[in-house]
C-alpha cells in the first residue's frame, strides 16, 4: 500500500491509474498522428494547447472510470463482464464533459476526427492493460504473506478481514502467535508455536512472512513480544499495529479499539497555516463553482417547494461546527413545517413520513443541501468535511461515544468521507459507524482526500441517488 497524503491506496490501483494516463496521453497523440499522416511525415494540427488538450481528455477519462468504480473494479465480476463494455458508459461520460470542455474552452476542441481515432486506440491500450493486470494478480506476485501477533477475538477479526482484502491486494494469513493469558478464538490448526531456540524473526523468515500484525487486545503483563518485534522490524519485516491495519484495510479508524497514545503520537492531524489555506481556498473555489453551475436548478426546486408547501422555501437550523462553536445552517426544505410540534429533536429516517415529495426528491440527489454553499462562503463551514450535528444530539453521543468531539476539531462540510462511505444515520449506533469515517478524515485531511470525496459525492448522487 502507498500513502498520499496520508491516505492509503492500493499500489496496484496506482500503478493501473499511472499506466493508463500515460495510455491515454499517447493515445491522444497518436491518434492526432494518424489523421494528419500525409504519407511522407506528420503534420500534426497546429494547435496551440495541444498537450493541454491531451491532458484535458485524458482527465476527462479518468474521472468518468472513477466515478463509475473502475478503479474499484473486483477482478472476478471483470472475467464475467468484457472490460470493453465496462468502458462504454465511462467513455460515453468522457464525452459529454468534453463536449462541455469544448463549449467552454474552444481553443482546446481538436476535431471529431480525432476525437474518434483517440477513443478507439485509448480504449484499446485500458483493454490490454487491464487484461495485463489481471493476469498478474492471479499470480502470487502479489499476495502478502501475515503473521498475527495474537489468538483473541481482536486477532480474529484482523484475519477475517485479512481473507476479505479486495482484488487489488491478497493476503495469505501464515498462523497466529498465541499470547499467554489471551483465549483463543482462532483455528488451532492455525496457531504457530515459538520453539524454545527459535525466534520471532527466525519463524518470520521460514515462512516468507513480509508483515507481522499485532492484534492483542491486553499489552499488560510483561507478556507482550517487543524485543522480538524490533528485531523483526530492523530485519526489514514490517511490523503493523492492528489499528493501523484496519485504518489501512478499511479506511476507518476503529473507535471500540483505538488508544489515546496512538491517535496522539501517530501521524495525520495536519492542522497547519499551510494546510488550512489550501483547504480555504479549496472551499471558496468549489462553492462558487458549485453555485454558479447549481443555480438553475436551486431555482426550480425554491419553486417547487413553494408551489407544494408554500414558503419557507429555506430551513434554517442550530448545528455543531469547529470547537464546538453553533452556527445555523442553511437548507432547502424537505419536511412540512410542523415536522417537529412537541419541540424535541428527532433522528430523521429513511422513510420519514414528515417528508414532503418534493423534500424525497431533493433528498435523494441531494439538492436540500445546496443552500450550504452560503455557510461555506462566510466561513461557516468546509466543502468536505464531517456532517454537523444538532446540539441535542451532540450532547448525547459525547456522553455514549468515545472520541466523538474530535469532529469537531475540524470544520464540518456539505459532503464528507463518512457521507460517501455510509451514508445518512437515524440512530446512535449509526453514528458510531460513521465516526469511524469521521476519525479517519479528521486524522488524514488533505486535498487529495477532498477530491476523493467530490468523485465519489458525484457517483452516490448520479448513479445511486443518494443514500
Amino acid at each position: 500500500m502507498l500513502r498520499i497524503s496520508n491516505h492509503y491506496i492500493s499500489k496496484v490501483v496506482f500503478s493501473l491509474l499511472f499506466l493508463e494516463v500515460l495510455i491515454l496521453i499517447g493515445s491522444f497523440y497518436a491518434g492526432a498522428g494518424l489523421r494528419f499522416f500525409d504519407g511522407e511525415a506528420f503534420a500534426l494540427p497546429k494547435l496551440d494547447h495541444f498537450f493541454m488538450s491531451a491532458c484535458v481528455f485524458a482527465a476527462a477519462i479518468v474521472f468518468s472510470m472513477s466515478a463509475l468504480g473502475m478503479y474499484q473494479i473486483n477482478f472476478k465480476a471483470g472475467m464475467r463482464m468484457p472490460f470493453f463494455l465496462q468502458l462504454m458508459p465511462s467513455f460515453a461520460m468522457a464525452f459529454g464533459i468534453l463536449t462541455l470542455v469544448f463549449y467552454i474552452a474552444p481553443d482546446l476542441h481538436f476535431g471529431r476526427g480525432i476525437l474518434a481515432l483517440v477513443f478507439t486506440i485509448s480504449g484499446t491500450g485500458i483493454v490490454l492493460a487491464r487484461l495485463m493486470v489481471l493476469k498478474t494478480s492471479e499470480s502470487s506476485i502479489l499476495e502478502s504473506r501475515l503473521i498475527f501477533i495474537g489468538c483473541g477475538t481482536l486477532a480474529k477479526e484482523c484475519g477475517e478481514l485479512a481473507q476479505r482484502a479486495g482484488s487489488y491486494r491478497k493476503y495469505h494469513i501464515a498462523g497466529y502467535v498465541p499470547v499467554p493469558s489471551e483465549e483463543i478464538c482462532v483455528p488451532e490448526e492455525r496457531l504457530l508455536k515459538l520453539d524454545p531456540g527459535r525466534s520471532l524473526v527466525q519463524l518470520a523468515n521460514q515462512l516468507r512472512v513480509s508483515e507481522v500484525v499485532v492484534s492483542v487486545q491486553n499489552r499488560r503483563g510483561g507478556t507482550f513480544p517487543i524485543k522480538e518485534l524490533l528485531e523483526c522490524k530492523l530485519y526489514g519485516i514490517h511490523v503493523t499495529d492492528s489499528t493501523t491495519f484496519f485504518e489501512r484495510e478499511t479506511c476507518q479508524i476503529r473507535v471500540d479499539s483505538v488508544q489515546p497514545s496512538w491517535l496522539v503520537f501517530g501521524g495525520g492531524f495536519d492542522q497547519s497555516f499551510v494546510r488550512a489555506f489550501m483547504k480555504r481556498s479549496f472551499d471558496v473555489t468549489a462553492s462558487l463553482l458549485l453555485l454558479l453551475v447549481s443555480l438553475p436548478v436551486m431555482l426550480v426546486t425554491a419553486l417547487a417547494i413553494y408551489i407544494e408547501d408554500r414558503a419557507p422555501i429555506f430551513y434554517s437550523q442550530e448545528r455543531v461546527g469547529k470547537d464546538g462553536n453553533v452556527f445555523r445552517v442553511l437548507k432547502f426544505r424537505s419536511m412540512f413545517t410542523n415536522a417537529e410540534k412537541g419541540g424535541t429533536p428527532q433522528w430523521a429516517a429513511k422513510n420519514d413520513p414528515r417528508i414532503t415529495r418534493v423534500g424525497n426528491i431533493i433528498r435523494k440527489l441531494r439538492i436540500d443541501e445546496l443552500p450550504q454553499v452560503i455557510n461555506v462562503l462566510k466561513g461557516e463551514m468546509s466543502f468536505v468535511g464531517p456532517r454537523p450535528e444538532r446540539p441535542y444530539f451532540v450532547d448525547q453521543l459525547t456522553e455514549r461515544v468515545p472520541y466523538y468531539n474530535v469532529r469537531h476539531s475540524i470544520k464540518p462540510g456539505i459532503t464528507g468521507w463518512a457521507q460517501v462511505r455510509y451514508g445518512y444515520g437515524d440512530s446512535v449506533e449509526d453514528a458510531v459507524q460513521k465516526l469511524q469515517y469521521d476519525l479517519y478524515y479528521v486524522k488524514n485531511n488533505s486535498l487529495f482526500l477532498d477530491v476523493l470525496v467530490l468523485i465519489d459525492t458525484f457517483k452516490v448522487v448520479v448513479f445511486r441517488g443518494g443514500r
